[in-house]
This record gives C-alpha cells, structure tokens and sequence, in this order.
C-alpha cells in the first residue's frame, strides 16, 4: 500500500476488501470439500448425486486469526414458521 493517508485511500480499501474476499474463499471451498455430495453450487464429480439422508443440514463454517477454518451444522427445519405456507420437502430440481 503507497499511500499513507486515511481519507479516500482506495489502496487501503481495495487491500482491507481482497483480505476479506480471500478469508471468504477460504471457507467457502473447506465447506465445499468437506460435504461428500452434490448440492445446488456445490457440484462435485466425484459426489454427482445429493444425498439427503446424510446430508440434510445446514453447513456453519468460521475461520479464527490463524486462518484455520472450523465447520460445524445445524439441522434443517422440516417446517415452516408460518401456517401461511405449506411446507414444500426437498427434491432434486
């Protein structure tokens, strides 16, 4: 970064915005990697077909100062929140 200044410092901006794009990524693709089936964006060769017997949760992913990249679920609610809506199950699309 050359300049130094603290008003418009597109240099400063543009470095604060690719460190966090690249922390972004970085638990993006773990998250990817660690789930052993095809979902949505998530397409793999090796895993061509979703599974949603193993696989029907939420992934929670956060990477600590250290970089390393932590993952965790949470389960999907087969409900809605309203009785506005009928709940629509999930089917390959």
């Amino acid at each position: 970064i050359d300049d130094r200044g603290l008003l418009w410092n597109t240099d400063l901006l543009e470095a604060l915005e690719f460190d966090n794009l690249i922390g972004q990524a970085t638990v993006t693709v773990n998250s990817a990697a660690n789930r052993k089936e095809s979902r949505g964006a998530h397409a793999r060769e090796d895993f061509d077909k979703r599974d949603d017997e193993n696989w029907m949760m939420h992934t929670l992913a956060w990477s600590n100062e250290g970089g390393e990249v932590n993952i965790d679920y949470r389960p999907v609610h087969n409900y809605t929140m309203s009785n506005e809506i009928e709940y629509i199950k999930p089917k390959e699309r």
